[in-house]
């Protein structure tokens, strides 16, 4: 039984929904808008929180991350009508679990919210032969990226995966953990977008009994917990300057002192980053520290977004259908040509993760051996049918990187990698083309 707090200010779904997880066996607490909510949660320990999307005093985001700037890390999984859904993705960028469309599937979910619990079942370990959580594409962008990865995971050099939300930089930095010489010791993860200024110091590095309020015992750091091994820092640009500095000098000197200590400690790790943001940028609007940005940036990968991957996305989608297979105990085989049509038509702005969710989801709702496209999100029909572009940073920006990088690649294929001729032939510097290689990956 999970002790959950709903947020909605529509009493009739508020009532329906509290009565449906009641069912369920969950402990449910309800409130109708910000403050209430907030008031809640600081008088109140739950295991999950529900959000509307649009509230009378804010919307979700806002208690989501006044929730996350408070220290806590409870799960959160936000309820929008179809017609947001461009919110969805910003709401995972600001620490969301998931997000859910209205109306509420049930059976979806109680999907969601068993992931998010971690109530999953145990699956066996996987032998040989077995399905893996994740599988290689096809496409150029694939064999690039694996390439990259095949040369520097056996060095000790410090990485910046650069991406769009859902791109799969986890993944890759996990990869390079696993093909690297430190792989027998500790992968640590970590999402800096979660966490608070003082939040993040205290993780990162630790702290002892009394250093702040409510440290009431001495506290390990990731840094520490990583020592040998890979220690991956997720949303990089989001941590404060002051932790930054603290990061600096830990990576520099290799050592580290938890908050209130005077002990320093030395660590061993490897250090890898990810940003679904230009830091460069960052950087020189004084938000990122240039000596940071360096020290983590020996070597850049650029992942490519699932629009720009062509082909992959069949691959993905028999791979996360056989994987949704296994773990709802359901046998669907392949999806009906209208569903495969309505994918391929669809933008993705949440890319690989986005995809994952929404063949599991048609697994789930899927009555026959073939999923249909009744088994599709209604926002994602919605989108499609309308010709809607899903929201990025700028739909026209995002078009016009894929179509620069697109260009800038049959250039310099065309010239063999030439890059004065490109640059002559691309009409720019070849300054600004060295920055646009690095910036999409198109290192010969």
């Amino acid at each position: 039984m999970a002790k959950i707090l709903i947020v909605d200010d529509d009493l009739t779904f508020s009532q329906l929904l509290q009565g449906f997880l009641q069912k369920h066996g969950h402990n449910i607490t309800t409130a109708q808008n910000i403050k209430a909510g907030l008031k809640l949660i600081s008088q109140n320990t739950f295991d999950l929180l529900l959000l509307d999307y649009r509230l009378p005093d804010g919307i979700g985001l806002d208690l989501l991350i006044k929730t996350r700037e408070s220290g806590s890390v409870v799960p959160v999984i936000i309820m929008t009508s179809f017609n947001d859904v461009r919110t969805a993705v910003k709401a995972i960028q600001s620490g969301a679990f998931d997000y859910i469309t209205k109306p509420v599937n049930p059976e979806e979910l109680l999907m969601i919210m068993s992931d998010a619990l971690g109530e999953k079942k145990e699956q066996p370990v996987a032998a040989h032969g077995d399905q893996p959580e994740f599988i290689k594409g096809n496409s150029h962008d694939s064999d690039k990226l694996y390439e990259h990865i095949d040369v520097v995971a056996p060095t000790d050099m410090a990485i910046l995966l650069q991406g769009e939300t859902g791109t799969g930089k986890e993944y890759v930095a996990r990869i390079i953990h696993r093909q690297s010489k430190r792989s027998s010791k500790p992968f640590v993860a970590i999402d800096c977008g979660a966490l608070s200024k003082d939040l993040a110091a205290s993780e990162l590095f630790g702290h002892i009994k009394g250093a702040f309020t409510g440290a009431i015992a001495d506290k390990k750091g990731m840094f520490e917990y990583a020592d040998g091994g890979t220690l991956f820092l997720d949303e990089v640009g989001n941590l404060s300057y002051d932790v930054q500095v603290k990061l600096l000098r830990a990576l520099q000197e290799k050592v580290i002192q938890p908050l209130g200590s005077n002990k320093q400690i030395p660590v061993n790790v490897r250090i890898i980053t990810a940003t679904n943001d230009d830091l460069v940028n960052s950087v020189s609007g004084g938000d990122f520290r240039q000596d940071l940005y360096h020290r983590i940036n020996e070597f850049k990968i650029q992942l490519s977004p699932l629009r720009a991957r062509g082909s992959d996305i069949d691959t993905f989608i028999k791979h996360f259908i056989n994987l949704a297979n296994t773990e709802l105990g359901r046998n669907v085989s392949n999806l009906s040509p209208e569903a495969k049509e309505i994918l391929h038509k669809y933008d993705w702005p949440g890319n690989l993760r986005e995809l994952k969710n929404v063949i599991k989801r048609m697994v789930l709702l899927s009555h026959d051996d073939i999923a249909g496209a009744d088994t599709l999100p209604d926002e994602m029909l919605f989108s499609v049918s309308n010709n809607i572009p899903q929201n990025r940073e700028s739909d026209l920006k995002a078009q016009n990187e894929v179509n620069e990088k697109q260009l800038i690649q049959k250039t310099l294929i065309q010239v063999k990698y030439n890059k004065s001729k490109a640059a002559k032939l691309l009409n720019i510097d070849r300054k600004t083309l060295y920055s646009k290689i690095e910036r999409y990956g198109l290192d010969s």
